[in-house]
């Protein structure tokens, strides 16, 4: 299973809109970016959904380095399926012992899987997205914003 780049600042997007906001924000400050899915999006989304919002945004973006996490829950079947798709990161919260196998198939297909994420930023109900995306990357570890 794959670890997280060091102080991730997890930002939940619903869309195109919430993932320009965050690559926006990533580019304004020049920090990496760790985008996840909403939770579940596997499931409710489907993963070429998801494949295409981050390659728009990548596209759009293309000076932000990005992680894009697509959030599995606890099913493997998304999990499988995202992988065959062709999605880099997924997120899995299952069984361990489910988390396991599905890791070494990610390995196999040079992708990686998650099974926890920090606490994140969720753009579902934000009004002022790329403020907020601002303020979320810009702050440390402490809580103190960094300008």
């Amino acid at each position: 299973m794959t670890a997280l780049p060091p102080l991730s600042r997890p930002i939940r997007i619903h869309g195109l809109t919430d993932a320009d906001a965050a690559c926006s924000a990533a580019a304004d400050l020049g920090v990496p970016l760790l985008l996840v899915s909403a939770p579940g999006a596997a499931a409710s989304a489907g993963a070429g959904w998801f494949r295409e919002v981050i390659a728009r945004a990548a596209a759009r973006h293309p000076s932000v380095a990005m992680t894009a996490v697509l959030d599995c829950a606890d099913r493997p079947g998304d999990a499988l399926g995202a992988l065959s798709a062709g999605v880099d990161v997924i997120l899995f919260t299952g069984r361990t012992d489910v988390a396991e196998r599905l890791a070494d198939i990610a390995a196999q297909r040079g992708s990686s899987l998650l099974t926890a994420l920090p606490e994140g930023l969720d753009l579902r109900a934000v009004r002022d997205l790329r403020r907020a995306c601002r303020d979320w990357l810009s702050r440390q570890d402490d809580g103190h914003v960094t300008e």
